[in-house]
């Protein structure tokens, strides 16, 4: 259900963005923090930042904080010189290295597209451009970590409210920002109350005739009140969370990352996160999901392609007790769903023991190698190339990437596309009596594809994209779907003890049954 209502949302934060009245495209970094020139696009309302420790995302979310003057003389410390302060002593050799440091924004306003840039050399200063009478752009910026009491100001306001020796003032919750927090907590409060004295503030909740400070909240339970508090009013608004998954179980940040896409489709809201967290990531699309990667010798910071499930997976930690296999597109990875139908039945093994993953082509798979490698993944790993893969070099340059413990390469058969070799196989079986299910007799496959053939042979285009087009036309006759075929084809070609994807199977069987083999031990 939350699923559903996920993908909904997705459509409906898609369709609403162009009409958002404010809206940080894009945030550029150069010398700041180690990050020599880094360039991030928000593509999606709500953006998730993923990376290892030290990959920069924290640095990307206060970059992004800088990026508006917030109205009236609120969150006036949400500047670059207090959110990047150096040491600087007055004497001795241990002070922060000085560099000229660039943050480039670029907005939507209503005032229309707009650049603006933060530039340090001696102090911070604003460039707008050449705009005669430039100004930032005003909008409400909300920054906060969700671990708990990890603010020091937070600390000292709860601490400093603890021994108040006279009676705060009590503002109670509103009735938005109860619900927002009891979607996510099991509690059913009486009473939710923001206690302040000055600048100092406690949360103050009664449930089950229980009263009690935050002081005696569990980590999540004060994330989520405080966060209730502070955005559920909102509107128009940047908001801006560093460790989102901090303190909360994996279903409640599911929930959470619902409840704040639906509270930016209805107050338009622009939100980004950080998190390690797979189940965060699943929860918006794609798009929206922006992975840094430090290399481990250069220092350098950039922005990896959005991950399909499989490698993402791997690599935020769900994949431990599965055989992850990766091939380059939607008709390889048919082909294998096809073989292991087979050998999982065989084998009497689970089918989600195995899982089969695709990206966009091969040039990417050692870089692929290297992340898997980084992240130790490569143990339960095997790539699998297309067969016009065999003449060119990106096997030796996975295994160089991925170093002594290299995973398997495997090739699917043939020589070319995978289209090419199901288009073949699919004419030697049509001769004989017997064809896989695929909703038609050998004779009419015949004469479908004979038709075919007398169509697009004569095409001007490759072998390989003649043999897309004909696989699809003959899936369109037979109401189907390309990789419905390529599936049955593979389930049959796998049964067939001349076929010459038995090499294919044959290792895959070795490997399936030697990963089995050591996750027993």
């Amino acid at each position: 259900m939350i699923e559903k209502r996920l993908r909904n949302l997705w459509e409906s934060l898609h369709g609403k963005k162009p009409h958002f009245g404010n809206f940080l495209h894009e945030v550029r970094l150069e010398d700041l923090r180690g990050i020599d020139n880094l360039r991030i696009t928000f593509e999606y309302p709500v953006s998730v930042i993923a990376g290892g420790n030290a990959s920069g995302k924290s640095t990307v979310l206060f970059a992004a904080a800088c990026a508006y003057k917030t109205p009236g003389a609120k969150n006036q410390r949400l500047v670059p010189s207090a959110l990047f302060p150096s040491h600087l002593p007055k004497s001795g050799e241990w002070c922060d290295e000085q560099l000229t440091v660039t943050i480039d924004f670029d907005y939507s306003t209503p005032e229309g597209r707009l650049p603006v840039r933060w530039r340090k050399s001696k102090g911070w200063n604003r460039s707008y451009f050449g705009r005669p009478g430039g100004k930032q752009p005003e909008r409400d910026v909300y920054l906060r970590t969700l671990s708990n009491l990890s603010n020091p100001s937070e600390v000292r306001s709860v601490l400093s409210m603890s021994r108040l020796k006279t009676e705060a003032e009590a503002t109670p919750l509103n009735a938005s920002q109860i619900n927002f927090a009891q979607q996510m907590l099991p509690f059913r409060y009486t009473t939710v109350v923001n206690l302040s004295s000055g600048s100092k503030n406690m949360l103050f909740a009664k449930h089950d005739g229980a009263g009690y400070s935050e002081l005696h909240m569990s980590a999540g339970e004060r994330a989520i009140l405080h966060l209730a508090k502070d955005i559920a009013q909102l509107k128009n608004a940047l908001i801006l969370i560093d460790e989102v998954e901090a303190g909360l179980h994996p279903w409640v940040q599911q929930v959470l990352m619902l409840q704040l896409q639906q509270l930016a489709l209805r107050n338009d809201l622009q939100i980004i996160v950080t998190t390690h967290s797979p189940v965060v990531l699943d929860t918006v699309p794609q798009y929206a999901r922006i992975f840094l990667d430090r290399d481990e010798k250069t220092g350098r910071v950039s922005v990896q392609p959005s991950y399909r499930d499989l490698i993402q997976n791997a690599l935020y930690g769900q994949s431990r007790e599965t055989l992850n296999l990766l091939c380059e597109d939607a008709v390889a990875e048919s082909m294998l769903h096809g073989v292991f139908d087979t050998l999982l039945a065989r084998g009497n093994i689970r089918p989600e023991t195995v899982r089969i993953g695709r990206d966009t082509g091969a040039q990417e798979f050692p870089a692929h190698a290297k992340a898997f490698k980084k992240f130790d993944q490569l143990g339960n790993l095997v790539f699998v190339l297309d067969g016009d893969q065999k003449s060119k070099e990106t096997a030796q340059e996975i295994e160089a990437e991925a170093g002594v413990n290299a995973p398997p390469v495997l090739f699917l058969p043939g020589s070319d596309a995978p289209e090419v070799w199901i288009w073949d196989r699919l004419h030697r079986i049509a001769a004989k009596d017997t064809t896989p299910d695929l909703g038609i007799s050998p004779a009419d496959l015949r004469q479908t594809m004979a038709q075919q053939n007398q169509i697009y042979d004569s095409a001007s285009d490759t072998v390989a994209e003649i043999a897309k087009v004909k696989l699809q036309a003959l899936a369109d006759s037979l109401h189907r779907d390309v990789t419905d075929i390529c599936r049955r084809l593979a389930q049959w070609e796998t049964e067939q003890e001349d076929s010459d994807i038995q090499p294919l199977v044959e290792r895959l069987d070795d490997i399936l049954q030697n990963w089995r083999a050591n996750l027993e031990d």
